[in-house]
C-alpha cells in the first residue's frame, strides 16, 4: 500500500483535531455581515426570512405600504450590534518578525494566492487572522504591510521555523502615527540578486529600540506609565486553525528583511531506512558540502531567468531518530543547511540519494551531477585512491524528485543581534499558563499522530498473518555485479521516492543514461522568445507584481 498517498488523501482535508478545512481560501477584503453571529442568532434570522416569504406570498394584493413593511424584515436584525470601521490611521505601527509552524499537507503551499486554490494557503490564513485581529489593514493587502517571508515552501511541505517580517499595529507610542510609504513592497526581486545587502525599506519615520517592548507614557499627574505591547501570539493563535501556530515574535529594525537578512536555511527530510543503505547515502551526502553548481539537482524556473546555480551547503548529514528497526526500517532524518536554495533543490537531492541508498547508483553520481563542465568538480577524497574521471553532465537528466510530505523548513538563521524572540508582549516576561497551553496542544497532536502510526502498524501485522513478506530486492550491492543480474530477473522495481511512495519500473535505466533536458541557456532563451514571458508580464500586472521567490 502506498502509505504516503493514503496519508495525503485521507487526512489532507481534515484538521488534526477533526475540524474540516475549507476547500478554497483567499484573503477577503470585507467580512460577511453575518460573521460573528451565534448559531441561535442565525436560526432566528432564517426563521424571520421564512416568515417574510410567507407573508409576501399571501399578501400579493396588499397595499404598497404593507409590502414595504414586509420587506423591512429582510434587513439584518437591528438587535445585532453594528461595529464601526476600524481606523488604522489612528494607531501606531512597528516592524516585527513572527516565527510560526504549519502542517504543509493541509495547504496549497505557503505563499498567498490571489485566486481560488484547491486548499487554502498558509499566508492567506495567517493574513486573514491578522486582519480579523486588526493587526494589519486588509485593504492594503500584503503590499501595504511590507510582508516578506524567509523562504517559500511548496504544497505539502511543512515549516517549523518559518519567519515573516511585516509592519503591524502596535500599542507602543500611541501618539505616533506611522505613515505607510508610497513605495510598494514587491517579492519579485530574484534571490540571486542579493545575498549580503538587504534592500532599502523606505517605510519612513518609525525608530524602534529592539531591546525593549515597553514604552513610558506620561500620565496626567506627570508620572511615567509603563505601556505593554500587544500579546501578538495570543491574539493570533486564538484565530488561527490548529494547523498553523504562531510560536514567537521579535521587534526588528525597519531595514530588517525576513528574506534577505537570513544567513542560512535549515531543511529536514524524514525517511525510513527500509530497503536503503544509509552508509551509502551518507557517502553521497558528504559530496554536497561546499559550493557547487546544482542546476542538475533542482527544477529550473525559467521565469526567473537564472544563470548562476552555485549554492553553498554548510551541512549535509543523516542521523537516526528515536526507536529501533522493527523489520520495516528505522526512521532517519536528513539535515541540509545552506545559505540559499534553488527551486525544489532539496527534493531533487533526496531523489538522487534514494537512488544511491537503494544501490541503483553509486555515491560518485552525486559529484558527476554537479560536474556541469570539464574540471568543475575536483576529485573527491572518496575517489582519491582511484584514477576516476568524472563525466561532464551539462544538462539535467529527466528524473523524478522526491515526495514533499517528509520535507520541513526547520529553521531560518539570522544574526543574533537582529532578533529578540519573545512569547509575550513584554521583554523578559513569560506567561507559563499561555505557553503551557500551546505546548500541551502540540503535544496532544503529536500523541494523536502516534496513535495513527500504531494503528497502521497493526493493519500491516494483520496482513502479514495471511501474506508472507516478499524477499527484498533493494538495496543492491553495486560492487558485486549484482545489479544487472537481479534487475533482469525481477519483473517490477519499486524505486523509493520518500514518504512511503515509490515509482514502479519494469526496467531501470541508469541516471546518466536517461533522456537529457535542454540546457539552461536554451530553456531560458526559448521562454524569452515564446509566450511564457508575455504571460508572466500579464500575471505580474494582474497580481500586483507578486512572483514566487523560488525556494523549496
Amino acid at each position: 500500500m502506498n502509505l504516503g498517498v493514503r496519508f495525503l488523501s485521507t487526512r489532507s482535508s481534515i484538521s488534526r483535531f477533526g475540524i474540516p478545512m475549507a476547500a478554497t481560501s483567499t484573503s477577503s477584503i470585507a467580512p460577511s455581515p453575518y460573521m460573528g453571529w451565534t448559531r441561535e442568532q442565525l436560526i432566528e434570522r432564517l426563521t424571520q426570512l421564512e416568515g417574510t416569504t410567507s407573508e409576501l406570498q399571501e399578501g400579493q394584493d396588499a397595499t404598497v405600504g404593507s409590502v414595504a413593511a414586509g420587506l423591512k424584515l429582510a434587513t439584518p436584525s437591528p438587535e445585532v450590534k453594528q461595529t464601526r470601521k476600524f481606523d488604522f490611521a489612528k494607531h501606531a505601527r512597528r516592524k516585527v518578525a513572527i516565527k510560526f509552524c504549519y502542517s504543509g499537507w493541509e495547504y496549497s503551499g505557503l505563499a498567498f494566492q490571489q485566486g481560488a486554490t484547491p486548499l487554502p494557503t498558509v499566508e492567506n490564513v495567517l493574513f486573514d487572522a491578522m486582519a480579523k485581529a486588526h493587526l494589519v489593514d486588509p485593504a492594503g493587502g500584503f503590499d501595504g504591510c511590507g510582508w516578506e517571508r524567509c523562504g517559500r515552501t511548496d504544497r505539502g511541505v511543512s515549516g517549523a521555523g518559518q519567519v515573516v517580517s511585516l509592519w503591524i499595529r502596535s500599542q507602543i507610542h500611541q501618539q505616533t502615527v506611522v505613515e505607510a510609504a508610497s513605495v510598494p513592497f514587491s517579492s519579485a526581486e530574484p534571490q540571486e540578486a542579493r545575498e549580503e545587502e538587504p534592500p532599502a525599506d523606505g517605510w519612513g519615520a518609525l525608530t524602534l529600540e529592539p531591546e525593549s517592548t515597553n514604552s513610558s507614557v506620561s500620565s496626567a499627574n506627570g508620572k511615567a506609565k509603563q505601556v505593554q505591547e500587544f500579546n501578538y501570539l495570543v491574539m493570533l493563535n486564538r484565530l488561527l486553525p490548529d494547523t498553523v501556530r504562531a510560536i514567537a515574535w521579535s521587534p526588528v529594525s525597519d531595514t530588517f528583511s525576513a528574506r534577505f537578512s537570513c544567513k542560512y536555511r535549515h531543511y529536514k527530510y524524514f525517511f525510513s531506512s527500509l530497503h536503503l543503505d544509509i552508509s551509502r547515502m551518507q557517502a553521497g551526502a558528504d559530496r554536497l558540502l561546499g559550493e557547487h553548481d546544482f542546476r542538475n539537482l533542482c527544477k529550473l524556473d525559467v521565469q526567473k531567468q537564472i544563470t548562476s546555480f552555485k549554492r553553498k551547503i554548510l551541512q549535509a548529514s543523516i542521523t537516526p531518530l528515536e526507536g529501533e528497526d522493527d523489520g520495516h526500517g528505522r526512521m532517519y532524518v536528513f539535515d541540509l543547511v545552506g545559505t540559499a536554495f534553488l527551486y525544489h533543490q532539496v527534493r531533487h537531492i533526496m531523489a538522487a540519494l534514494f537512488l544511491v541508498g537503494s544501490g541503483l547508483e553509486s555515491p560518485e553520481r552525486i559529484t558527476e551531477l554537479m560536474n556541469v563542465a570539464e574540471g568543475a568538480e575536483p576529485l573527491h577524497e572518496q575517489d582519491a585512491s582511484t584514477s576516476k574521471t568524472y563525466m561532464v553532465v551539462g544538462s539535467k537528466p529527466d528524473y523524478q524528485m522526491a515526495d514533499g510530505l517528509p520535507l520541513m523548513l526547520w529553521d531560518c538563521g539570522y544574526d543574533k543581534a537582529e532578533l529578540d524572540w519573545r512569547t509575550t508582549g513584554q521583554a523578559g516576561v513569560k506567561n507559563d499558563s499561555l505557553q503551557g497551553d500551546l505546548y500541551h496542544q502540540l503535544e496532544g497532536i503529536y500523541t494523536r499522530s502516534r496513535v495513527y502510526s500504531a494503528l497502521d502498524q497493526h493493519f500491516l501485522k494483520a496482513v502479514e498473518k495471511h501474506y508472507p513478506r516478499p524477499a527484498p530486492l533493494l538495496p543492491l550491492n553495486v560492487g558485486s555485479g549484482e545489479v544487472k543480474a537481479r534487475l533482469s530477473s525481477e519483473r517490477v522495481i519499486n524505486v523509493p521516492l520518500g514518504g512511503g511512495t515509490f515509482k514502479r519500473l519494469q526496467k531501470y535505466k541508469p541516471l546518466l543514461e536517461k533522456k537529457r533536458l535542454d540546457t539552461v541557456e536554451v530553456m531560458n532563451e526559448r521562454w524569452r522568445l515564446g509566450k511564457g514571458m508575455r504571460r508572466d508580464e500579464k500575471k505580474k500586472v494582474a497580481e500586483g507584481g507578486a512572483v514566487d521567490d523560488g525556494n523549496e
